[in-house]
């Protein structure tokens, strides 16, 4: 018998009758993403959102859980320490556990990923659409060692030296709202229109480049994407005007580069302050934009 099927037996209360009203819970995940086939439940395969389901569905009950929906799905490998999702839960049980839940989840979690925090929300809040932006670093060195033992997980090891001037030269360009289909995996009926509000480049005291970029939003493999043509930039193949010439595309950009997953971690997700806002934010976030019209020359 398993950890999570002992503690069905001897931790789970009553379940509550199909109608018993249900409460928001808000949790803050971190996770190593290396052991991970990425966020979303998959058959046969590990996923961070299988186990989190998983060790609440060992709390509460296989009925209690309803729609785990998080801010950002990220891909096989990718790492977080500023996830977050939302799940319904039967509200009674939720009152009764939730000073407990974190350390009950731990104790049913494998050690790959953490419930940082857990807390009762209003029902209007969405993890996904309540979301005012999101903010991922990417780690890389180009020191000629490589990666140092311990943050090999999550440190990309590039073999030839980075220009971070020209890196960031190339990455202020792409600030602000633009198409970015050149940098991404275009899905049907989706949009592929994002606001950049932060990409800059730097290196920490131990000499490792962090690139971190911020935007309302992200498609399907555009922060790689995006991080891969710095790098065509960075050792000099590509001029740093390049990055703004590929959003003049209506398709995919083939020889962008996706950068390798480990060195990506998503690292914060911001709401609104005044909870009232998390229901207006959804409508605004909802509202699918159209592309962009080109703007009439100047005098």
């Amino acid at each position: 018998m398993d950890l999570l099927e002992r503690t069905r037996m001897t931790n789970t209360p009553d379940q509550p009758a199909n109608d018993s009203p249900l409460a928001r819970l808000r949790l803050d995940v971190s996770y190593d993403g290396t052991g991970f086939s990425g966020w979303a439940v998959q058959p046969d395969r590990r996923t961070v959102a299988g186990v989190v389901s998983a060790a609440l569905s060992a709390v509460f009950g296989e009925t209690g859980p309803v729609g785990l929906t998080v801010a950002g799905r990220t891909d096989a490998g990718v790492h977080a320490t500023g996830q977050v999702c939302h799940v319904d839960l039967p509200a009674a049980p939720l009152d009764a556990l939730l000073d407990s839940l974190v350390r009950r989840l731990a104790g049913l979690l494998p050690t790959d990923v953490r419930v940082l925090r857990a807390r009762r929300v209003p029902g209007t809040f969405d993890a996904r659409f309540s979301a005012l932006w999101r903010r991922y670093e990417y780690r890389i060195t180009d020191e000629p060692f490589g990666a140092v033992p311990m943050r090999r997980y999550e440190t990309l090891a590039w073999p030839r030296r980075l220009n971070l001037d020209a890196m960031n030269a190339a990455a202020v360009a792409l600030h602000g709202e633009h198409d970015f289909v050149a940098y991404c995996r275009r899905k049907d009926n989706a949009t592929t229109i994002r606001t950049i509000s932060r990409f800059e480049c730097g290196r920490g005291p131990d000499g490792t480049i962090i690139v971190t970029v911020q935007a309302d939003a992200f498609c399907q493999a555009m922060v790689r994407s995006l991080v891969g043509a710095l790098l065509a930039v960075g050792e000099g193949r590509r001029r740093v005007e390049w990055m703004k010439d590929l959003l003049s595309r209506t398709e995919r950009a083939c020889e962008v580069m996706v950068a390798p997953a480990h060195g990506l971690t998503l690292v914060e997700v911001a709401y609104p302050a005044d909870e009232a806002g998390y229901a207006s934010r959804a409508q605004v976030t909802r509202r699918r934009r159209t592309p962009l019209q080109p703007q009439p020359p100047l005098g």
